[in-house]
């Protein structure tokens, strides 16, 4: 059937696994829980065993008429929304959601895990393998990235499962991973994120460079933001090497310098 090929435009991957979804849905029980791209509703199915309510997020309106036939019926714990969750600014129904557990587009992992955090939901997700691995990188690491700092600064993350990339279809070029992800009660501005960012663009490099070679972003004159660098207690070490509460602090003495 027509209404059954993923669209590449969408990023939509298939999961066929069953207990692939059954693993991840065993964190659903009791709960409310919100699916983010359902796709053909392999998951869905183990969620609504397992969850006090669902709610399934789907952009594509195609797969909302299917899981809507399939589903609908069937389970009366579950609510279809054809939308992108993106929009989703209800504060009812996000208000009652307990956690996330998805299997999202890999294109979308960035700006599922921005969402999550500005929403501090808890959530179960399937992400692509690399992916994870940057999100779970230490310091003085390979992997070791922007992603790594604030994926530990705004998260408790334990991985679950590797997931086989046979276990979709169409069959992705890469494995995947589930992780669980827990939001952490921490205060970070848009400045000092925007600072994290900036600095660890230039990891490979010494903190006091760093900052330097971010003047243009910064928007300030490099001799200027050179006596500023020259006031921060860790000027002289490699920024790669520093953990995550480290870099924050760095962020926040240096937002408070560029006052």
């Amino acid at each position: 059937m027509d209404v059954l090929r993923a669209k590449k435009s969408l990023g939509q991957v298939f999961l066929i696994n069953r207990d692939v979804a059954a693993a991840e849905a065993a964190h659903a029980v009791g709960k409310t829980v919100l699916e983010i791209g359902p796709g053909q509703g392999i998951l869905t199915e183990e969620l609504c065993k397992n969850a006090k309510e669902v709610i399934a997020v789907e952009k594509d309106e195609r797969l909302c008429r299917l899981l809507e036939v399939r589903l609908g019926e069937l389970h009366k714990n579950l609510e279809l929304l054809p939308a992108d969750f993106m929009d989703l600014k209800d504060d009812k129904k996000l208000g009652k959601v307990d956690i996330v557990i998805s299997n999202i587009p890999y294109y979308l992992s960035s700006s599922v895990i921005e969402w999550l955090a500005q929403n501090r939901l808890e959530a179960v997700l399937c992400l692509q393998k690399e992916f994870v691995e940057h999100m779970l990188a230490k310091p003085d690491t390979r992997s070791y990235s922007k992603l790594s700092v604030m994926s530990s600064l705004l998260f408790r993350i334990v991985k679950i499962m590797n997931v086989k990339k046979g276990s979709f279809r169409p069959v992705p070029k890469v494995d995947s991973a589930i992780i669980y992800m827990q939001p952490k009660k921490v205060a970070i501005t848009e400045r000092e994120m925007e600072l994290i960012g900036l600095i660890m663009q230039h990891k490979k490099k010494l903190l006091r460079n760093a900052i330097i070679d971010s003047s243009s972003s910064i928007g300030m004159d490099k001799g200027e933001l050179e006596k500023i660098a020259d006031r921060i207690e860790l000027k002289g070490e490699r920024v790669f090497k520093l953990s995550p509460e480290r870099i924050l602090e760095v962020s926040k003495h240096l937002s408070a310098l560029l006052e």
